[in-house]
């Protein structure tokens, strides 16, 4: 009877460490959340975010893959979302990297998001 405990016990240990090994990222390669910082005004959206530092979740509304964007560490936070597509990637990201556009008022827009770890580049 204790030898079915210790392997229940064990068993239920097991399963536990696996789902949360699998809690950081998602079937698509990717985490649900992350951080980045933009060291100048950017464009998302159609919008211009201040710079700072932002949380950023990715959610589903359908078949469409949304970023939600909200600033950090100030009073009323500025939130934006944006669809974007993912592409996946040959191989894992070995660095997180933001790649901009600039438009006609020589202004950054935000193209592709790529996270460390992830499968999967966000292209806006």
């Amino acid at each position: 009877m204790r030898l079915v405990r210790a392997v229940f016990a064990i068993s239920i240990c097991v399963l536990l460490l696996g789902v949360f090994a699998l809690a950081g990222q998602n079937p698509m390669g990717i985490s649900d959340r992350y951080q980045v910082n933009f060291s100048e005004k950017v464009i998302v959206a159609n919008t211009l975010l201040p710079s700072g530092n932002y949380e950023i979740r990715h959610t589903m509304e359908g078949a469409d893959h949304i970023m939600v964007f909200r600033q950090l560490g100030v009073k009323d936070p500025v939130e934006v979302r944006a669809k974007c597509t993912l592409v996946p990637l040959p191989q894992k990201a070995g660095d997180t990297q933001k790649i901009y556009e600039l438009n006609a008022s020589n202004q950054r827009v935000l193209h592709e998001l790529i996270f460390k770890g992830d499968t999967a580049k966000h292209v806006f």
